[in-house]
């Protein structure tokens, strides 16, 4: 499996995406707004994009169907629920159900509501695996909730799938939010070294060559990760006392989603 991640430069910091078979050169394109990078792209590889994948329904998102269509014929599969807001979309996707890339590739969607009621992640069937997961989960963070969305369905997804997905999963993030998501994880916990360390280590880095995390990694710098963390559950008590001494890990995430709203 060929990921190329294309940084869009606007101003939303979008990444898009465009997957590919080696052996017959079909392509999918995941939320591709940047038609033209996208296009682009599969022309100089040789590359034919037979297949748009939007994660959600955001116009950030969806903004490139219809020049991606009308330069290569490609479908759109969506959320089976998306449809009214895609119009574009002439396949909808449903929890488990596979999405073929020639003959190498098998993504598997699943069903993500929080950031919307109608998301999808993607997560490759490969050796080392990789989530496509557009607004649910970021570098070192979490998709706001505000249009369309609620925090209780985020956790869910969060510590129903996510957390139990392989250590060693790639993320790409619809995104790029990596330093300010690593600045509220030191909010929340000052004295998260690995965090720290990766806002230094990445200050300088340029969206175009962006770090691709691990689960691995997200669980160490990722504060919607370590809600069992100490420091982190101390901090939120000051915040919110009438939490009470002993918050539960669902109230622990809406209210650290709660912060970053106006973080």
């Amino acid at each position: 499996m060929i990921v190329k991640q294309i940084w869009t430069g606007n101003a939303y910091r979008n990444f898009n995406y465009v997957v590919a078979c080696e052996e017959t050169g079909e392509a999918l394109a995941i939320d591709p707004l940047d038609h033209e990078k996208c296009l682009d792209l599969a022309r100089q590889e040789g590359w034919d994009i037979t297949q748009i994948l939007n994660t959600h329904e955001h116009d950030d998102h969806t903004g490139g169907n219809r020049p991606v269509m009308e330069a290569t014929g490609a479908r759109v599969l969506a959320h089976h629920a998306a449809g009214a807001s895609i119009p574009e979309m002439s396949v909808g996707l449903s929890a488990g159900d596979i999405v073929k890339v020639g003959k190498t590739i098998e993504l598997e969607a699943l069903d993500t509501p929080g950031h919307t009621m109608s998301h999808v992640c993607l997560l490759s069937h490969t050796e080392i695996p990789g989530l496509f997961c557009g607004d649910t989960l970021f570098n070192a963070g979490a998709g706001n909730c505000h249009n369309g969305g609620h925090p209780a369905e985020l956790y869910e997804t969060f510590a129903g799938q996510l957390m139990k997905l392989p250590d060693t999963t790639l993320i790409y993030p619809g995104h790029d939010y990596l330093h300010n998501n690593l600045q509220f994880t030191l909010d929340r916990e000052p004295g998260n070294a690995r965090a720290q360390d990766l806002l230094d280590d990445t200050f300088d880095q340029d969206p175009a060559e962006a770090m691709i995390t691990s689960l691995s990694l997200e669980k160490e710098v990722n504060t919607f990760f370590r809600l069992g963390n100490p420091e982190v559950i101390e901090q939120l008590i000051l915040k919110f006392p009438e939490i009470g001494t002993s918050p539960d890990p669902k109230t622990i995430f809406m209210k650290l989603r709660e912060l970053r709203n106006s973080w």
